[in-house]
């Protein structure tokens, strides 16, 4: 088990989440690291007397140093803020709760440090896959997957050699309008989107379960992750949501990874592994459940998810292209600014209209990425 922890998103779902766990487990948390929710950053500060908080936003920041005039406790503003939190002095894992691509420079300092990551993050890997898990490599970084499909398929994989493996199994519960047409979908609200059958999330990662591309996005992920091809992994609908993701062997055997829709424990896993200890998550009652159910997804219906498999194939830019615009649509569509299906519109624009780079550097991933938020707010305007 991991002797210390620091948080990047810790105002979060799953930074929150992490503060339970790590509290339950007795884990030190020795830096957190949020946008900008100064109550909360005020109130975990706290309870946890941190040795550093990285705050993005720089008012915000301003705010906290005032609120916590009365503590040691010292406050970092901006990306270096977050980066200063990721290197925390005595913290052998960073859990990466923070969403969006501001993640990545954090991330990827702390796996030079030689941190263990607990990735919750998508967008550092499906934005820069191939860089994190060469520096990995390089630098004895584990990265152990905290979201609940990939953490199944991390479980579902130990002890196997790499050969193998024949195909990983990316289960995903549909989201709240399963079965719905594109014509259907069409005047679907925020408030609509974020009420999802199954999880608790943040407004960002409920819109995209609702539309897919989250899914979209764990499949160029898992790529990554478990150094598969896009023809090794296949997306299934499983609406119970009780199967978390599985592997298929090369003898025809399925491994399956069940438990209830609890993000505490995959949150747990990644800070106590290879170690399991006692979790507040009871066991499922299989009973209770009666059946399960599982179909293809309607790549028609759920255009988001066929094009995040598509851009997962292009590879290059195309993944970060994909993950950025998606983000600002998003953020336009909770703001009451544009359409649910317009999401997809505003993503496919940008994805086509990118000038394409099959190789590119980590600045110019940056610069992709801020070239699709441009494009998008452009396409709004």
């Amino acid at each position: 088990m991991v002797k210390a922890i620091s948080i990047l998103g810790s105002t979060g779902s799953i930074g929150r989440q992490t503060a339970d766990a790590a509290g339950r487990l007795g884990i030190p948390v020795l830096a957190l690291a949020a946008r900008r929710d100064v109550d909360l950053l005020e109130k975990q500060a706290r309870l946890f007397r941190p040795k550093l908080i990285g705050v993005y936003e720089p008012e915000a920041a301003r705010v906290l140093r005032t609120r916590l005039a009365d503590t040691d406790i010292l406050i970092e503003e901006g990306e270096e803020g977050l980066i200063a939190a990721a290197l925390a002095e005595g913290a052998d894992c960073v859990v990466t709760g923070v969403s969006g691509s501001i993640g990545l420079k954090p991330t990827l300092a702390a796996i030079r440090a030689g941190r263990r990551i607990a990735l919750a993050n998508k967008e550092t890997l499906v934005c820069a896959g191939e860089i994190v898990m060469a520096e990995s490599r390089r630098f004895g970084a584990e990265i152990i997957p905290v979201d609940s499909e990939h953490s199944a398929i991390f479980q579902c994989l130990t002890g196997r050699q790499p050969g193998e493996l024949r195909r990983i199994l990316l289960t995903g519960s549909g989201g709240p309008f399963r079965g719905w047409t594109r014509e259907e979908t069409a005047s679907v609200t925020p408030e609509q989107a974020v009420r999802h059958p199954r999880w608790n999330m943040g407004a960002k990662i409920s819109v995209d379960s609702a539309t897919m591309m989250n899914k979209g996005l764990e499949f160029i992920e898992a790529m990554h992750l478990f150094s598969v091809t896009p023809d090794m992994i296949r997306v299934i609908i499983h609406p119970e949501s009780a199967i978390h993701s599985m592997v298929e062997l090369i003898d025809g055997t399925v491994i399956a990874q069940l438990a209830l829709p609890d993000m505490e424990l995959p949150i747990q896993y990644a800070l106590t592994w290879p170690e399991r200890r006692p979790s507040a998550t009871p066991a499922p009652d299989f009973a209770a459940w009666g059946s399960l159910h599982f179909e293809d997804p309607d790549l028609d219906a759920l255009p988001c998810l066929r094009l995040a498999m598509e851009c997962a194939r292009r590879g290059g830019t195309a993944p970060c292209v994909l993950s950025a615009a998606n983000e600002t649509a998003v953020a336009a569509f909770l703001g009451h600014r544009t359409g649910y299906n317009d999401i997809y519109a505003l993503v496919a624009s940008a994805v086509e209209d990118a000038e394409p780079n099959d190789h590119p550097t980590l600045e110019e991933i940056l610069e992709a990425d801020a070239w699709a938020r441009d494009h998008v707010r452009r396409e709004l305007e």
